[in-house]
């Protein structure tokens, strides 16, 4: 689908979705749990689809309910073995197959995981050299499909922190109920560890208990038990980056139900573009008004989804912006780095690819043009933000990527008084 813009100022009130990662992770610690919860104002997309269709196939039973405050969710845990061969359809959910490939080995089920898009080339390797040292079975030929059966033992795990935060995660939800105690080490500097934060808070939340000794090292008691209750999803701050990139582009927008206290890594959008010079009001309500912004340094080394709505505004800010230490963002649903530098170029923008990173001399405005989604819901919504600076239509190709994660983003773009032709 592709979707032409014609620029205005961007102007409203939104609420945010709720953050797709703590979503993920309320729903696995709720399927984890030997009774029913209820988890509440949940934004639905494709990759928490994802989640909820591999979750109810290793035996939870979960049910969807519209509310006024968003959709409510009711999961009836426990995972359960089953008699045949499961085929679990991650989708392009890298969380999801990440998460949950632990879980298929603590249920001992007997697992073929499959994907679509670029999710069959990102960096299984961790988990392939657990399988090999604790004997559990598998098969690929690199990436997906992959087979996996086996149970998932207790004991010591070690791996490196610098591909994937995700890894650490799978193995957190579900080493607590092993049938004994665990110790899981990084190997490496641990990458992205306000994820792994995210994580530990959530586990806490439904009664795990996990011993942090430093970063990248957690002593894990086996034979637990996650709690049941009602637990609220709160918003996404890697989603409202681009509504307040859109409102410092031009306009005034306001967005509701993001947390202060989020652990979410994402919340330094908000530091990150008030380095910028952006005017950002906090205090229950966010609000993003008409900035004049400059150029700034980005370290993308804990906070890679944001990297696609920096270089966007970056390339209408006075000044040069470098993102550094950006070498994993090539590695998501697309090479963000390069479609970003791609795309922006084909707008006017003055942008050069680094290894690990981008450098953008800012402009005062880019001319309109057609550009490339990538498949990616990210870049979608950047291209998007920044087109009140932008002099002359936009037409985006694959606009409709953005069902990954933001299935209304169309539809509130409107809503903020963006006009769709």
């Amino acid at each position: 689908m592709d979707i032409t813009i014609e620029p205005k100022p961007l102007e409203g009130t939104l609420r945010i979705p709720s953050s797709k990662s703590m979503t993920h992770r309320e729903l696995i610690a709720a399927a984890l749990a030997k009774g029913k919860t209820e988890v509440t104002g949940v934004t639905w997309s494709q990759d928490i689809e994802a989640t909820v269709r591999i979750l109810s196939l290793f035996g939870a039973k979960i049910t969807k309910e519209e509310r006024e405050d968003g959709l409510s969710l009711t999961i009836d845990g426990g995972l359960r073995r089953q008699d045949e061969i499961l085929k679990a359809d991650a989708g392009e959910s890298g969380s999801t197959l990440r998460f949950l490939i632990p879980l298929g080995l603590l249920s001992e089920n007997h697992v073929i995981y499959t994907g679509r898009g670029r999710l069959s080339e990102r960096p299984l390797t961790p988990y392939y050299d657990i399988f090999d040292e604790k004997h559990i079975s598998y098969q690929t030929e690199g990436g997906l499909p992959l087979e996996v059966e086996g149970k998932l033992p207790a004991g010591l795990y070690e791996l490196p922190g610098n591909v994937s935060s995700q890894f650490f995660t799978g193995l957190l939800f579900a080493l607590p109920l092993a049938g004994g105690d665990s110790i899981l080490k990084s190997t490496t500097k641990l990458e992205s560890e306000s994820y792994v934060e995210m994580t530990l808070d959530t586990l806490s939340r439904h009664g795990v208990t996990i011993h942090k000794k430093a970063s990248g090292l957690y002593e894990i008691p086996g034979h637990q038990q996650y709690r049941t209750g009602r637990f609220p999803v709160e918003g996404d701050y890697s989603q409202a980056a681009f509504w307040l990139v859109s409102g410092l582009s031009g306009g005034k927008m306001t967005l509701t139900g993001l947390s202060d206290t989020s652990l979410q890594g994402d919340k330094g959008i908000l530091q990150i573009l008030e380095s910028m010079g952006g005017s950002i009001s906090k205090g229950g309500n966010i609000i993003a008004e008409t900035s004049k912004t400059h150029g700034t340094i980005m370290d993308a080394e804990n906070i890679p989804d944001l990297v696609p709505a920096i270089a966007a505004l970056a390339s209408v800010s006075e000044g040069r912006t470098e993102i550094i230490h950006g070498e994993r963002v090539r590695l998501k649903e697309c090479d963000r780095l390069h479609a970003m530098a791609v795309e922006l170029s084909k707008l006017g923008a003055d942008i050069r690819e680094k290894p690990d990173g981008l450098i953008i001399e800012g402009k005062k405005s880019l001319h309109g043009g057609t550009v490339s989604s990538w498949n990616d819901h990210r870049i979608a919504m950047a291209l998007a933000a920044i087109t009140p600076r932008i002099e002359g239509n936009l037409t985006i190709e694959g606009a409709e990527s953005v069902k990954k994660s933001y299935p209304r983003f169309w539809d509130d773009f409107k809503k903020a008084g963006g006009k769709l032709l």
